[in-house]
């Protein structure tokens, strides 16, 4: 969280120091909300859901036979003859192992495609994300989860989301192949500038956009499951 408050902070102070050549416009997403909203999240979750609900009737059932066998071991294994005591042991030993090495299959499984999913449709929200920032001449654009406190009038959150889903495109395709302005929102779908909000920035002054890392830092803080 340091880095991003300290960038703010220099950028600021250099606005402050020469106004007429740092013109500065700020805005930021939740990307949470943006996954969880946006129609290619919204699919994403529905189907997520059903997985887990479909593992863990799995696993339901397994439990379901460990503890009767084991109930069954504790209440008649030992008017049982030592073979048939044995054979219901090792029935339930096998069952109980089967059950325990299942159930963090599921589990790595869930992760695995929670992190898959999460991570194609975060990267598209960035291409939107970096695609509106240099059309509407945004200085910066944060992530609501690196900021203390954003004023409503810059968070262009709904905005992405409405730009992501005209977009009608298999998750984690945007970028591939397409240019920068097939990527931005029509005109209408701008965020509006904030109250007395600066020009933009002049080309020869803004210099080159810097790169970041958003899409696969926001997928590890961002996921599909909440």
């Amino acid at each position: 969280m340091r880095q991003p408050l300290a960038l703010i902070t220099l950028m600021l102070a250099a606005a402050v120091a020469t106004p007429a050549q740092a013109d500065i416009r700020v805005a930021y997403v939740d990307v949470q909300r943006a996954l969880n909203e946006c129609d290619a999240g919204k699919r994403a979750k529905t189907e997520f859901q059903g997985r887990v609900q479909s593992l863990e009737s799995k696993l339901a059932r397994q439990q379901s036979e460990v503890q009767n066998l084991k109930d069954e071991l504790e209440k008649k294994g030992m008017l049982m003859n030592p073979e048939q005591r044995q054979s219901l042991q090792d029935q339930y030993m096998t069952k109980a192992k089967n059950f325990e090495r299942d159930y963090k299959d599921s589990r790595d499984e869930l992760q695995r495609k929670d992190g898959e999913i999460t991570g194609k449709i975060v990267h598209d929200l960035a291409q939107i994300i970096r695609s509106m920032g240099e059309r509407d001449s945004y200085t910066i654009v944060l992530e609501k989860g690196s900021i203390l406190w954003g004023a409503p009038g810059i968070d262009i959150t709904d905005q992405v989301i409405r730009a992501y889903n005209a977009t009608h495109v298999p998750i984690g395709t945007l970028g591939e192949g397409r240019s920068s302005s097939a990527l931005s929102p029509p005109s209408s779908m701008s965020a509006a500038p904030a109250a007395a909000a600066p020009p933009p920035v002049a080309p020869e002054s803004a210099g080159a956009p810097v790169q970041s890392d958003f899409g696969s830092s926001a997928a590890k803080r961002s996921t599909i499951s909440k």
